[in-house]
């Protein structure tokens, strides 16, 4: 239906199962199940479906398209911009409407989306009745809220597209109908301003804004490739309208004030923008000429009785144009965007129209990868930086101790028959736990987790490798265009990256235990003993005599005795110390501290993806929980310090006391073995420990990574069995012309061949005989004027000459002369 305004026309789109992309995306890089997601993934192709259904000026559109915008929006932030689907949409304007254009793009979809909920209320305000002062309001308002949307595309969507927007979708394009949409909103205020009888000075600066909107729209339409010429003739034809409409009611304002020369003066350059607006008639359609020739019919009345009087009564100098005061504008038309649309967020979660947002409990794979940095960093910190130096000045410790032959030296003294206490208790300890029994039953334990999580490793991998070598088969089948899929490598990136992670994990564990194993070798002779009896001790440790203990010997006994349980209350303290700070980042859970800042994010800036930098503060102020800890070594080594040199001082005075003594030396060395021996099977207890919790959670990685190559494979043999298919159904619809065609194409080629050699140039080919079979012929005829007959055989162009009564004209060859019985090659061949 013809209409003075101009709305915009909806884009089309196919189905498509968003839901399938999303299952798929998070199945493969995800650590969550997509069947936790049901109720979401059906819920976002329905919103789908609505959305794009809408494709009629009813209100119920705009709640379906700014619900899905909302979703589309949020989930944005939750996965990349290329989900896994092409999004298929048919352009809405310029002269290629009937070829879609295909992107792997949520952006490009939102863009589209948003495309028709703009033209959704352009074609609302076309609907209303613009009769009256509230349907002109209204109609202004959703003007203006189309302009709004094709705003927001503009700065917001297709700068964040980070790939060529639709051609009627480029800068251009989207300023002229935004600009467009403008000046259709401002004349439906001039309208309503002129309906409710407004002044005419008013009405006067409403309709020369309208007429920028309109200038303004037909340059960038002109910029355009995709505006057509009947919509910038239109936006041509409205611009000189309405700055002939503006100076009119400028001329009656002018009557009003009195200036009748001024009055005259507009009211001509009123004419003059009329009949440039009619210059564009022949592209109108009626009603737009119809208002236009109607302007121009009042115009001319004023101006015939402006001039009569002017003339007559006022003898009014009438200025020149230039002289003419330029009207004021009056801008009542700006591009308002929906809040459904500027934030998208509130309109979801507790309290929002539309509900809580989808895939809300999925875990952005920036958040575990997050978690994952935030526990290496805090692992690392925890044991390298406080636990090892923790350790590290303990062993420090004891090997001064086995240095100096403590406390073997001063156990021998003290007791030189039978077994010193500390001792015998070791030993019961040793034996209560099996001793070496325990460390290789650990061992082989330990062990048989290792092949178990390498043979899950191994499995994932194979997997990998059949995967990728079935790809590259397909690949030298049917050739790397028509089989274009993504490589392996890159479509399991994740996977891939795992190989190494975990080909890692093992070198380094392996490296462990043979460095455990090495310990257990140094001291497994010795510890027997410790592990056996009494009596095996008892023939280890050779008894000594009594020695005499002078008074000094006896009191730097007594002082060594002192400073080695000092050195054992240190070593016990720091245990404790170790194990409170290991029970400190035990707890230290950062998972809830991400999601929340996580949803921060999300609130704050929707479209942006989560990436594991963002947390990076967060990092920081969780580890200074640690600085104490940190700063408790530098006391320790202070500490630790301080008695090593009162250990090394008491050991000296008793050496010098004792010194000439040596009937305890090699008693002293026994004791110092055994103590040795028990101190390196605390240590071998503590790494085969360390080794099967590590096994243990590395079980947990290598079957996830297992069941991912599993999952991975699968897939990609479903989809190599589905791209099979397409290319066999492709090579099946070659249509029997198209095979007929390269037949005789074959065919002409092989004649061509035959026939290619040049005939001699020097003495011209003999024509040859004809012949026909010998076969009773039919009844004679009169022949045909004009038609050949069998009969006449094949006449040559010089023996046709010669027939009498013959007035055969040549114009190709008009000067042909005939040649009896030879045929000319180059003068082709004729027939009767």
């Amino acid at each position: 239906m013809a209409s003075n305004i101009l709305f915009l026309p909806f884009r089309r789109t196919h189905t498509v199962s968003l839901s399938a992309a999303i299952r798929q995306y998070i199945s493969s890089k995800y650590d969550q199940h997509p069947d936790m997601f049901v109720t979401d993934l059906a819920a976002i192709d329905q919103l789908r479906a609505d959305a794009i259904s809408s494709l009629e000026p009813h209100v119920s559109g705009i709640k379906k398209l700014t619900a899905y915008t909302a979703q589309l929006v949020w989930i944005g932030g939750k996965f990349p911009i290329d989900i896994g689907v092409d999004f298929t949409w048919y352009p809405a304007l310029g002269y290629n409407t009937q070829t879609p254009v295909s992107q792997n793009n949520l952006r490009f979809e939102l863009a589209n989306v948003l495309f028709n909920l703009a033209a959704l209320y352009s074609q609302l305000a076309v609907s209303l009745n613009r009769s009256t002062s509230e349907g002109l309001k209204s109609a202004c308002n959703y003007f203006c809220q189309a302009a709004g949307v094709i705003s927001h595309i503009k700065e917001e969507v297709i700068p964040d597209m980070r790939s060529s927007p639709p051609e009627d979708m480029d800068t251009m394009t989207l300023e002229s109908i935004q600009q467009l949409l403008l000046a259709q909103a401002q004349e439906c205020f001039w309208s309503k301003a002129v309906k409710d009888g407004m002044k005419d000075g008013i009405i006067a600066r409403l309709a020369a804004k309208v007429s920028d909107f309109y200038d303004r729209a037909a340059e960038y339409g002109t910029k355009s490739d995709t505006i057509s010429t009947e919509w910038i003739h239109h936006m041509t034809a409205k611009h000189h309208h309405f700055a002939a409409a503006a100076q009119y009611r400028a001329s009656r304002d002018c009557l009003d004030k009195q200036n009748y020369g001024e009055e005259v003066a507009r009211l001509r350059d009123s004419i003059v923008c009329v009949n440039e607006g009619l210059k564009e008639s022949r592209y109108l359609n009626k009603i737009v000429l119809g208002d236009l020739n109607g302007l121009k019919a009042r115009v001319s009345e004023d101006l015939k009785r402006a001039e009569k009087d002017n003339d007559v009564i006022y003898l009014m100098p009438v200025p020149p144009k230039s002289e003419l005061k330029t009207l004021d504008r009056a801008g009542m038309a700006t591009a308002r965007v929906p809040q459904e649309i500027s934030d998208p967020a509130s309109t979801l979660g507790e309290g929002g129209q539309f509900g809580q947002p989808l895939f809300a409990k999925l875990v952005p794979y920036a958040v575990h990868i997050a978690a994952s940095i935030y526990e290496e960093r805090k692992n690392r910190m925890v044991n390298v930086n406080i636990i090892d130096e923790m350790e590290g000045l303990t062993n420090k410790l004891r090997d001064l101790l086995q240095s100096l032959n403590l406390p073997g030296s001063l156990q021998a003294l003290e007791k030189p028959l039978g077994l010193p206490p500390s001792l015998t208790s070791h030993a019961e300890e040793v034996r209560q736990q099996d001793g070496l029994h325990r460390l290789r039953r650990s061992m082989h334990e330990t062990s048989k987790l290792k092949a178990n999580d390498m043979a899950i490793y191994q499995e994932g991998v194979d997997l990998l490798r059949s995967e990728a070598a079935e790809d590259d088969r397909a690949k030298l089948k049917h050739g790397t265009d028509r089989w274009n899929r993504l490589p392996s490598q890159q479509a399991a990136e994740k996977l891939y990256a795992q190989v190494t992670e975990i080909d890692g994990y093992l070198k380094s564990a392996a490296s462990s235990d043979d460095l455990v194993k090495a310990k257990l070798k140094d001291c497994e002779k010795v510890l027997g003993v410790l592990s056996g009896s009494d009596r095996d001790l008892e023939e280890f440790v050779p008894s000594s005599r009594r020695a005499t203990m002078t008074p000094n010997v006896e009191r730097a006994a007594y002082n060594l005795r002192n400073m080695l349980n000092e050195v054992s209350q240190l070593v016990s303290r720091r245990k404790r110390q170790v194990d409170k700070i290991c029970d400190k980042a035990k707890r230290d859970d950062i998972n809830e501290a991400i999601l929340a800042e996580t949803a921060r994010l999300e609130r704050e800036m929707p479209m942006q993806k989560i990436e594991p930098a963002n947390f990076e503060t967060l990092f920081e102020e969780r580890l200074e929980r640690y600085d104490e800890d940190r700063k408790l070594i530098t006391t320790e080594s202070e500490e630790q310090d301080q008695l090593s040199a009162q250990l090394k001082e008491a050991n000296t005075a008793f050496a010098t006391a004792r010194k000439g003594d040596s009937s305890t030396r090699d008693r002293e060395q026994a004791l110092q073995k055994l103590e040795n021996a028990y101190i390196k099977y605390k240590e071998i207890i503590n790494n085969l420990n360390t080794g099967r919790k590590f096994y243990n959670d590395l079980a947990n990685i290598v079957t996830r990574f297992r069941d991912g190559c599993k999952n991975f494979a699968y897939q990609r043999r479903v989809e190599a069995g589905q791209l099979e298919s397409d290319l066999s159904n492709a090579m099946s619809v070659l249509s029997l012309s198209q095979v007929t065609s390269l037949q005789d194409q074959k065919q002409r080629e092989t004649l061509r061949s035959q026939y290619s050699a040049k005939a001699p140039s020097s003495e011209p080919l003999t024509a040859p005989t004809p012949t026909r079979a010998a076969v009773q012929p039919p009844p004679p005829t009169a022949p045909t004027p004009g038609m050949w007959n069998p009969e006449m055989g094949i006449k040559f162009g010089g023996a046709l000459a010669q027939q009498p009564n013959s007035d055969v004209h040549n114009p190709a060859y008009p000067s042909a002369k005939p040649r009896g019985g030879q045929w000319d090659m180059n003068q082709g061949v004729k027939f009767g």
